[in-house]
């Protein structure tokens, strides 16, 4: 079963150009479903929608939500699909097993006045403070995912255009600007902080380069950016569910408010299909819904 996993993880990162993040996500989810079917040690020589079913059934004893039983279900569809294309599993009937109907939920996103709290957060006083600001500025101007911005080096920002280049999902680039005052901010934080991390670090610290450091100098981690955010979040909102990823959302969200076009924030975010952009669109009419509600004298909530 090893040298299989390693071939499929192989034809993942070579032929489809899957990110470290993907492979671990996978990697996880299928040896967990081989735990479940007890094939962890040895071959499997058939697969059926009996055994997915039951594991999918195990998924949603332990409280696993839907999407997350959909994902885990695509990922080990895709290993099985590969070990059949490489002869070493009988055409099954796992195709058979349907996705979980899913949740309708939006994604949570900042208002106006709530992203002006998080960004003002920050003690830009100190080096960590300063640097705290120029990410959360960054995440907001061009609606970077934290594994983007985490990706980004030295050379990624053309300040004098305004420009950001970033990787994204299978290795995609595309440029995004990043507006005047991030780019205010990412100069000082070039030009002063990032040097002053480098230099409490000590000479190991002096190749990185990383955009944005830890206070020891190394690259910063997608845990890392979280747990900044998660520490100045707790101070200006008291919302459920907000992650750094709402700072993506509420980009969208806000340019489509003032009259951006779908398509332009589709190449904004780097979404491949404009589905997937779309429904920022019922965000914001759920944003203008609760103006009307509000502000209307005979608003929603008040009758015919």
């Amino acid at each position: 079963m090893d040298k299989q996993l390693e071939r499929f993880f192989g034809y993942m990162e070579i032929e489809l150009n899957a990110s470290p993040h993907t492979l671990q996500g996978y990697r996880h989810d299928i040896i967990q479903f081989l735990t479940v079917a007890g094939k962890v040690d040895g071959p499997i020589e058939e697969a059926d929608h009996h055994m997915l079913r039951f594991y999918l059934a195990r998924l949603k004893e332990n409280g696993y939500t839907r999407s997350t039983v959909a994902r885990k279900l695509s990922a080990v569809r895709s290993f099985l699909n590969f070990l059949q294309r490489e002869g070493d599993l009988e055409k099954g009937s796992w195709s058979n097993v349907s996705r979980p109907l899913q949740e309708k939920r939006l994604p949570q996103f900042f208002y106006h006045h709530e992203v002006t709290a998080l960004l003002e957060a920050p003690d830009c006083g100190t080096p960590l403070g300063y640097r705290d600001r120029t990410i959360f500025e960054l995440l907001y101007a061009s609606g970077l995912r934290v594994g983007e911005l985490t990706g980004l080096e030295i050379n990624s920002c053309d300040l004098e255009e305004r420009l950001v280049r970033v990787t994204g999902k299978g290795s995609k680039e595309r440029i995004v600007p990043m507006g005047r005052i991030a780019a205010g901010f990412m100069r000082e934080y070039l030009i002063r902080i990032r040097p002053q991390l480098l230099f409490a670090a000590g000479e190991g610290a002096a190749g990185n380069r990383r955009l944005f450091l830890n206070h020891r100098g190394g690259s910063l981690t997608d845990r890392g950016v979280r747990y900044i955010f998660d520490k100045y979040v707790r101070k200006v909102s008291h919302k459920e569910g907000l992650t750094p990823h709402s700072l993506r959302h509420s980009f969208a969200t806000h340019l489509l408010e003032r009259g951006a076009d779908l398509r332009v924030v589709q190449e904004l975010l780097g979404h491949a299909s404009i589905s997937t952009t779309q429904i920022y669109t019922h965000v914001s009419r759920g944003h203008l819904r609760e103006i009307y509600r509000r502000a209307h004298p005979r608003g929603l909530d008040q009758g015919n």
